[in-house]
């Protein structure tokens, strides 16, 4: 941490990695949705439409790990000021709301068929719509604000206040009565699905966060230099 806390070092490392992550990511998502896809048997109830949950369930994770990472990344940014904290926090946002986009797109598509209605106000699929507002929130927060360190700081503290919706997503089918199913994947007595379909789901999982970790790099990359060029071009106007 302590040496990634450079920016020149970071762009170093992550400069070295990216080319490895770029491939790994297309072999092991390639590989997950060709399982998912035209290997994994359908449903005995659900016949063809399972496979939507191929790309659904990895996008509702990644929804929330999206959000968790946000928030160690406002820890960083309040607590122990680490100087890429926010430019992790920043990255993390859009990426974070494409993946919730994805996985209230997918459950919808995949709730017509099973639930006979594109949409509930089900506690489960109510607390990801809260979340994607949560992270169009922040991003319209952030761009609303001139001064960065101000905007880093607030976005900060309402990052960490929107965690509590975390758990809520998680826990909804346990603490109420949902449409949604339970938990069949991460359960204490073990999964309940099939191995062939759990295999290409997890490999899916797999490769869907190593995209999320390949796309998170590439933008705060990016968000350096655009940082620096903005630092230029203040300097610039300074001296004039």
């Amino acid at each position: 941490m302590i040496a990634l806390a450079n920016p020149a070092r970071f762009n170093s490392i992550s400069g070295r990695l990216l080319p490895w992550l770029t491939a790994l990511t297309v072999i092991v998502l390639t590989a997950g949705l060709y399982q998912a896809f035209f290997v994994s048997p359908a449903d005995y109830q659900q016949g063809e439409t399972v496979r939507i949950m191929f790309v659904h369930v990895p996008a509702a994770w990644l929804s929330m790990f999206g959000w968790t990472l946000m928030s160690i990344a406002s820890l960083g940014v309040l607590v122990w000021r680490h100087p890429l904290a926010d430019v992790a926090a920043e990255a993390a946002a859009p990426i974070g709301a494409a993946f919730t986009l994805i996985a209230l797109v997918t459950g919808s598509l995949w709730g017509r068929p099973m639930w006979g209605t594109w949409w509930e106000w089900d506690a489960r699929l109510t607390s990801v719509l809260v979340l994607f507002l949560m992270y169009l929130g922040v991003i319209a927060l952030r761009a609303a604000l001139d001064e960065p360190s101000r905007a880093a700081k607030l976005v900060a503290i309402l990052t960490l206040v929107g965690f509590i919706n975390i758990p809520i997503i998680k826990f909804s089918v346990d603490w109420w009565n949902t449409l949604h199913q339970p938990a069949s994947v991460i359960r204490m007595d073990g999964p309940t699905i099939h191995p062939d379909i759990l295999v290409p789901l997890l490999v899916c999982a797999v490769g869907f966060t190593l995209l999320f970790v390949t796309l998170h790099l590439v933008v705060m990359r990016t968000e350096l230099i655009r940082r620096r060029l903005r630092g230029l071009q203040r300097r610039a106007a300074e001296a004039r």
